[in-house]
C-alpha cells in the first residue's frame, strides 16, 4: 500500500452500453492516464456505434447527491463534463462546481451524436452559456458544435468564424477554447486554442480515415487527466491530444457504425497476432 494518492477527476456524462462514447469513454481515458476517475451519471443512454436512439436524464437532485457524496470524501484535481440531459441538471451541476473555484473544470459541449441526433436542446444551450460556460477552464468544442452553441435566431451557423466564435465564449467568461476541426474541410485537422489575448496555439494533425465514436469525450477527459497531473494548461492541451490521436491510430471496429478510440493502445503495443 501507498500514502500517494493518483490525481483524483470526477466526470459528469451519461452512460454509453456501448462502451465508446460517455461515461465508460471518460473513465477509461482518465485510468489510462494515471487518474482515479469518478462519475457522477447524468443520463442513461440507449445506443451503439451507429447512433443514439434514446436517452433519460437522470433526475437533478440525484446527480448533485451521487456529486455531493463523494466531494465530501475526496479530493478532486479536476471536473470533467460531457453530455447534461436537461436544464435541471445544468443548473444542479453549476451550482456544485461553484463551491470549487480552484478546481479546473473541462467542459465538452455534447449536443449532437456523431449522426446527428439531438441531444441538447435550445433552452439546454442558453443554460450552459449563462450557468456553465462563465466557470468553465476550457471548453472543447468542434467547430460544427462551437457554430451550433452560439447561433442565433436567423444567423446562419455556418458562417459565423471560428476565432469570433471562441472570442464570444472568453467574454462570457471562459478561460480557455480549444476548437477542433475534424468536421472542417481541410487536409490536416487543425486544433485551435484561443484565449482573451487570441490563438495560443494552433497544431495540425494528419486527417484519419473513418469515423469516431468517443473522439471529443477522449479529448476532453484527457486533457483533465494531463491537468490534474499538475501540467499547465497549453502543455496539458498538446499532450491530450497527443493521447487522443494515438487513440484513433489504434481504434478498432467492433460493431456496424463507427470505430472506437483504443485508450488502452499503449497497453497493446508490440501485439502479434496468433
Amino acid at each position: 500500500m501507498t500514502d500517494e494518492l493518483p490525481p483524483i477527476v470526477l466526470t459528469f456524462a451519461a452512460t454509453d452500453p456501448s462502451g465508446g462514447a460517455g461515461i465508460q469513454a471518460d473513465i477509461l481515458t482518465l485510468t489510462s492516464m494515471g487518474c482515479h476517475a469518478l462519475s457522477v451519471v447524468t443520463a442513461i443512454t440507449v445506443q451503439d456505434t451507429v447512433g443514439v436512439e434514446d436517452y433519460l436524464p437522470i433526475d437533478a437532485e440525484w446527480i448533485a447527491d451521487q456529486a455531493r457524496s463523494v466531494l465530501e470524501d475526496m479530493p478532486v484535481a479536476a471536473f470533467k463534463i460531457g453530455l447534461l440531459g436537461s436544464v435541471e441538471a445544468i443548473a444542479a451541476i453549476a451550482e456544485i462546481v461553484s463551491d470549487y473555484p480552484d478546481v479546473p473544470l473541462i467542459l465538452d459541449p455534447v449536443l449532437a451524436s456523431g449522426r446527428g441526433d439531438e441531444l441538447a436542446s435550445d433552452d439546454m444551450h442558453a443554460a450552459l452559456l449563462d450557468m456553465l460556460i462563465p466557470q468553465t477552464t476550457i471548453l472543447t468544442p468542434n467547430s460544427m458544435e462551437v457554430r451550433r452553441l452560439l447561433q442565433d435566431d436567423g444567423e446562419d451557423a455556418a458562417e459565423l468564424e471560428l476565432g469570433e466564435c471562441a472570442r464570444r465564449l472568453i467574454d462570457l467568461g471562459c478561460e480557455y477554447v480549444l476548437i477542433t476541426g475534424t468536421h472542417e474541410n481541410t487536409p490536416q485537422v487543425f486544433n485551435t486554442l484561443y484565449n482573451e489575448n487570441g490563438v495560443l496555439r494552433r497544431d495540425a494533425w494528419d486527417r484519419l480515415p473513418g469515423s469516431y465514436h468517443g473522439s471529443g469525450c477522449t479529448l476532453a477527459s484527457a486533457i483533465a487527466a494531463a491537468l490534474a497531473h499538475g501540467l499547465d494548461l497549453a502543455e496539458a492541451v498538446r499532450e491530450a491530444q497527443e493521447f487522443t490521436y494515438e487513440a484513433l491510430r489504434a481504434a478498432f471496429r467492433p460493431g456496424m457504425g463507427q470505430f472506437i478510440p483504443d485508450r488502452l493502445f499503449w497497453a497493446r503495443e508490440g501485439e502479434k497476432p496468433q
